[in-house]
């Protein structure tokens, strides 16, 4: 015996593709304005972060194993 549907399997899409984007679909997206960045410090400063930041999860490492 063959089975029959009755019904379609037509699937209507309803969501708007509106998109309110400020530049072309292939460009990419504009920079935004940054108020600090790790990237635009000298390398001493981020040598001196890297090692601050350094010592104090080895501070928690000696007080945690204490």
């Amino acid at each position: 015996m063959v089975p029959t549907h009755s019904h379609d399997h037509a699937h209507p899409h309803h969501h708007p593709h509106s998109h309110s984007h400020g530049h072309g679909p292939a460009a990419p997206h504009p920079a935004q304005a940054v108020t600090w960045s790790i990237l635009r410090m000298a390398v001493v400063s981020r040598l001196m972060a890297a090692a601050a930041v350094s010592a104090a999860l080895w501070a928690f490492v000696w007080l945690a194993m204490k």
